[in-house]
């Protein structure tokens, strides 16, 4: 009896299934269950911490974070509000950079690592000592080179603007790193025959961009695009993480911090869905038949 040989499609679906398996058993394994547990948690209150007693309390813990709590809303809009300006700038920059270290240039690998080493320095702990020693937006900013005697020239009001745009800047810098090794891998992987066909029929580096490497490298686009929103949702500094984790640990209202949560989480989802929905005719795979 012969058997049917794997399709080159049936092989690749194969081959992704592999590479997601060790995800999906960690995943069963440590974070599903606490997921769960996390969803039932929200429709009670803790009612005694020792024995960590709960009692049902319905759709109580939602009402309170959109009727109740006077902080709940302004600090969830202000979050979107950032993620919104600074997942563009973000993309644009990373992009913009990556093109710059594909070319051959002298110190190409020195720039590398300097624009990647923010992400090793602010993952885990070494942030968190950083954070814990004063090396806040204020360090952050004058690191830049703008003496504080500049501010009190430009009056209040221009002086929080320019200080504004500056701490922005400094959040751009330090969270493009991963962004700019995956665009580099997308650059790394077009065809140099296309460029060169190109060139022999009159077209620009500036029509080439437009027709040949930005459509070539939407898939990478729309994978920085999830990743940049999820990053800046759930970065260590993201204040609706903060204020979550002060509730449930501090003021001890786990109820109340998994309810928060879940919206959290809910509008989180219902985002990327849009992401994806929106931008489905725009990305070229050119894998597909």
């Amino acid at each position: 009896m012969t058997g049917k040989k794997l399709s080159l499609e049936r092989k690749k679906m194969l081959a992704g299934y592999v590479y997601i398996a060790p995800w999906a058993i960690g995943f069963a394994l440590f974070m599903l269950y606490p997921l769960i547990y996390s969803l039932w948690l929200a429709f009670h209150e803790v009612v005694g911490v020792g024995n960590f007693d709960l009692e049902p309390v319905g759709w109580g813990n939602f009402n309170k974070a959109f009727v109740l709590d006077t902080q709940f809303i302004p600090l969830f809009i202000s979050v979107v509000q950032d993620a919104v300006i600074n997942t563009p700038l973000i993309l644009v920059f990373s992009l913009f950079i990556a093109i710059l270290l594909n070319h051959k240039i002298r110190g190409r690998a020195f720039f590398r690592a300097a624009f990647f080493l923010p992400v090793l320095i602010g993952s885990g702990l070494a942030m968190q000592q950083l954070l814990y020693a004063g090396v806040g937006k204020d360090t952050l900013v004058n690191g830049i080179g703008v003496p504080e005697e500049v501010f009190l020239y430009m009056g209040p009001t221009f002086s929080q603007i320019v200080f504004d745009m500056l701490s922005r800047l400094t959040v751009i810098f330090w969270k493009t790193g991963v962004q700019i090794l995956l665009f580099l891998a997308g650059l790394q992987g077009i065809s140099l025959s296309l460029y060169e066909s190109a060139r022999c029929d009159g077209a620009t580096e500036w029509e080439m961009f437009w027709k040949i490497t930005l459509p070539l490298i939407s898939p990478i686009i729309l994978l920085n695009l999830v990743y940049t929103c999820v990053d800046s949702f759930t970065d260590i500094n993201n204040r609706m993480m903060v204020y979550i984790k002060d509730t449930a640990f501090t003021k001890i209202e786990m109820g109340y911090a998994s309810g928060m949560g879940w919206i959290y989480f809910l509008f989180i989802f219902l985002l990327l869905i849009i992401v994806f929905a929106s931008t489905r005719r725009l990305v070229v795979y050119t894998g597909e038949k």
